[in-house]
């Protein structure tokens, strides 16, 4: 049987990164109830032609949730809609063949449509009716900024992914979906984007409502309730086809029947190396401050998002594999980079589609190829199709995917955690709205460390480590003290990694601790699942001794008053 850890942070890793997919977890519940007996898939070439047939039909399947999604996240972005496109071939044909994954989908992410659209806005204009000004600086941005996620591989720094607090990522990740609710209900309704602030633009919306246009408000309406509902509909045929194509099924010959004069059309280049076609980078303003701000921000949020995500989608393999996470920053990286000298997103390893290539039963990376094979397949022959899909439906995607992203539910998910959590994603999430995506995560953080110091954690807590290590025959026991927090968590994880190379069992004995904060509680339950997986066995002793703040199992525990 599973105890309530061990339900509590399968959940958990259920709302990972993103806060919204729903994950399918049936082989990490029967590898801890010890049914875990299937072999791994083959790799390389002998995995291709061992699940040739599994991972081409899983590749196709994939490739039709993609490709709306991959238009709607690029119109989005301020960017024509074949750079969603280019990313995700990108990122199947060329970065999976680097990847330290199994399972994953490269492409693009709607957690960066707010990086990309703010460069592109600072850096000359966004979206078509600027003429897509910013779109070369922006890509220059992306192509500098995926070096230095290659480089973050290659000196194998996935580990740091462990050090942001869960709260304070959700923050980020629900104030994206807010942006992109706000942004993407103007073209839903049919209007005209304002420019400005998030906060200012929020202002206009209800203008924008009484301006609507009505067939493409029409649109949006059918498209959100097609989304709505399909979760809910049991019928297995209707249930095989996902919610984002339906979208398109019923949208697309709705549009053609009737008159749709004023409905905006997805635009595609008619020669990819013509006017209009692949674009290339410009550095014209790598002297400018607003450069530099948007590749930091390309490297540090899709470095964090590659890593949590993968981390994430390792939950949902059926053969309970592990990904290397420096490989795949190396890849998601050097994809980005690749992507972007042709007109391409930043790219991470996408867990919607992760999701949906697992459940349709990818086994190997070839699958993550062939999805990106069959989006080349429609750009180069399916072009006069995509041009009939209408940008409100594509919009309806987005806000719905907004929507998940900053659902209450993830604010009742903080509240049950305990209010520590609940205060770091609200702060975290306000900040960002009200500046950026870098600075609004660095004041989460912040403001965690500030609530620690008032719950009276000591300072010298924040970055060191109290343990004590003893060894007897094949157990070592890490008998721990005063304060165990998100800053401190890499090194005592370097600790339990150096001891189970010479261990069969680790102890990690918290009797001494004073205070033990929600991220720990995580990492170390997830912790001894993987040993598990690897024949080891760690035990965390007198838990029990702390007082949690809530009655959630994941919740930080205290003896502090």
């Amino acid at each position: 049987m599973l105890n309530k850890f061990q339900l509590a942070l399968l959940s958990n890793v259920k709302g990972n990164i993103t806060g919204f997919v729903q994950l399918k977890f049936e082989s990490s519940l029967r590898f801890m109830k010890g049914d875990s007996t299937h072999q791994h898939p083959k790799t390389g070439w002998a995995g291709l032609k061992a699940h040739f047939k599994d991972d081409l039909a899983a590749g196709f399947s994939v490739s039709l949730i993609a490709l709306p999604l991959c238009l709607g996240i690029a119109f989005a972005s301020g960017v024509p809609p074949i750079a969603g496109l280019i990313t995700a071939i990108v990122g199947g044909m060329i970065a999976s063949r680097f990847g330290g994954t199994f399972v994953t989908i490269n492409g693009p992410a709607a957690g960066l449509i707010v990086i990309t659209l703010g460069a592109a806005e600072s850096l000359g204009g966004a979206g078509v009716e600027t003429g897509f000004a910013g779109y070369p600086h922006a890509l220059g941005t992306i192509l500098i900024g995926g070096a230095f996620v290659a480089l973050f591989g290659l000196l194998k720094v996935g580990k740091v992914g462990d050090y942001f607090p869960p709260a304070a990522v959700h923050g980020m990740l629900a104030a994206i979906g807010v942006i992109i609710i706000i942004k993407q209900l103007f073209p839903a309704l049919g209007v005209t984007s304002p420019k400005g602030s998030i906060l200012g633009v929020a202002t206009a919306i209800p203008a924008a409502f009484l301006e609507l246009h009505p067939l493409t408000f029409g649109i949006t309406l059918i498209a959100l309730t097609i989304l709505i509902v399909h979760p809910f509909i049991k019928w297995k045929p209707f249930r095989m086809i996902p919610g984002p194509l339906w979208v398109l099924l019923i949208t697309v010959p709705l549009v053609q029947f009737i008159d749709s004069e004023g409905v905006q059309m997805v635009d595609m280049p008619s020669r990819l190396f013509g006017e209009g076609g692949l674009q290339w980078p410009s550095f014209d303003k790598i002297g400018e401050i607003a450069f530099w701000s948007a590749v930091v921000s390309v490297a540090l949020v899709s470095g964090i998002e590659t890593v949590l995500s993968a981390k994430a989608v390792d939950s949902l393999d059926p053969y309970e594999r592990t990904s290397n996470l420096d490989k795949d920053l190396f890849s998601n990286g050097l994809g980005s980079s690749l992507a972007a000298v042709i007109g391409g997103l930043p790219m991470i390893s996408e867990i919607v589609r992760s999701s949906a290539n697992v459940s349709n039963g990818a086994k190997t990376q070839w699958a993550n190829f062939f999805h990106g094979s069959f989006l080349l397949i429609y750009v180069l022959i399916g072009t006069t199709i995509i041009e009939m899909i209408p940008i409100a439906a594509l919009s309806a995607i987005l806000v719905f995917t907004g929507f998940r992203l900053a659902s209450p539910k993830e604010f009742l998910k903080m509240y049950q955690i305990g209010f520590l959590q609940l205060s770091i994603f609200i702060i975290t999430l306000i900040a960002v709205l009200a500046t950026d995506l870098i600075i609004g995560i660095a004041t989460g953080i912040i403001s965690k460390y500030v609530i620690l110091l008032i719950k009276r954690v000591p300072f010298v807590s924040f970055f060191k480590l109290s343990v004590i290590e003893n060894n007897e025959n094949s157990t070592t026991r890490l008998t721990l003290s005063k304060a165990l927090i998100f800053s401190n968590y890499l090194s005592l994880k370097s600790r339990m990694d150096k001891a189970l190379k010479s261990a069969d069992t680790l102890i990690v004995d918290v009797k001494n601790a004073s205070y033990i904060d929600h991220t720990v509680v995580v990492h170390l339950m997830r912790y001894s699942m993987i040993a598990e997986k690897q024949g080891k066995q760690v035990m965390i002793e007198n838990m029990n001794r702390l007082k949690p703040v809530s009655n959630h199992p994941l919740a930080a525990r205290s003896k502090i008053s």
